[in-house]
């Protein structure tokens, strides 16, 4: 190795150790969780779970904040102005990736926040209240909508539960239906009282009033049926190829969050995902663990973007 090229090795060594040494210090704080969506809420529930797993790694609190309201955007806006120091951290869904499209202000671009760590993805299920409307599947709940106006609540605006109801009803069933938003676990309380005959949610949240055969499934909005409810068909089986809508929920951190820091939480929050332990619980309340890098991540991100930014122009569908 020449003068030159040890001083570079050199050079480099001594810009990475601060950053080692930033991310083998961190925390020293309670770390804070900001959750876009309210007690109960499938983004909730799993990242209760994941900041209970973390705590005793990180060796210090992990505290859990449910700040909800306008589609998870009070949550990220908020996070996005707080301190790049790795003592705060927003949790969100797929949402976070259509809110830029979705709304005329949503007070962030996607890329505004630093992608830290996927937790988990979800199918979203389609069911009604066997009460109030009787019908077994997807093209009989489509009929049922041809013959009179149908009212289905979803989990909130610009939701893929939203977005994915008005893509197969509207654009691909060519169907209207009326969009009544709620919160994810409002929406099952919606239906199972029979305010609204149809919902759209993910899959947590309905899964214990299905199985109870309070709510009855329909569809499942995932490529292959879900292990959780074996016996509910997906939208490809009953009609139409290809269609995939998921619910997933991540990890960001402010813009300026050391790299360092990022990739630590990646790795931890990896590491707690899979625990065979953590893999069975999360799978019988029908999460589907996603283990992967930061760089992974953030490709994955922004084919998301794109892909809900279509949706929203061909549907038309807007929020203030």
């Amino acid at each position: 190795m020449d003068t030159r090229t040890t001083r570079r090795a050199l050079l480099a060594a001594a810009l990475v150790a601060p950053a080692v040494a930033h991310a083998q210090a961190w925390p020293d704080r309670p770390v804070r969780i900001v959750v876009a969506f309210p007690p109960g809420a499938s983004t909730d529930v799993l990242t209760r779970a994941v900041a209970n797993a973390l705590q005793p790694v990180l060796g210090h609190p992990v505290v859990v904040e449910n700040r909800p309201g306008a589609g998870g955007n009070i949550a990220t806006t908020a996070v996005r102005r707080g301190a790049a120091d790795g003592s705060v951290f927003l949790a969100h869904s797929v949402a976070y990736a259509v809110n830029p499209s979705l709304f005329r202000n949503a007070g962030y671009e996607a890329f505004d926040l630093e992608p830290v760590a996927m937790m988990a993805s979800t199918p979203n299920i389609i069911t009604v209240n066997p009460e109030k409307l009787q019908v077994a599947t997807l093209q009989e709940l489509i009929a049922a909508a041809r013959s009179r106006p149908l009212d289905y609540g979803s989990s909130g605006i610009g939701t893929t539960t939203h977005l994915g109801m008005e893509l197969l009803f509207r654009s691909l069933a060519r169907v209207e239906v009326q969009h009544v938003p709620f919160g994810p676990a409002q929406a099952v309380t919606a239906v199972v009282g029979g305010q609204v005959p149809v919902g759209s949610t993910s899959l947590p949240p309905a899964l214990p009033m299905v199985r109870e055969g309070r709510l009855r499934g329909i569809a499942v909005t995932g490529a292959r049926r879900d292990p959780a409810l074996p016996d509910v068909p997906t939208v490809a089986e009953q009609g139409f190829p290809g269609f995939e809508a998921l619910t997933w929920f991540a990890l960001m951190a402010p813009q300026g969050t050391p790299a360092a820091i990022a990739d630590r939480m990646n790795a931890e929050v990896n590491r707690v995902l899979s625990a065979p332990e953590m893999r069975q619980r999360l799978d019988g309340m029908g999460f589907a663990p996603d283990v992967r890098g930061r760089a992974d991540f953030a490709a994955y991100l922004r084919l998301e973007v794109g892909k809900w930014a279509s949706v929203v122009r061909t549907s038309g569908a807007t929020a203030e």
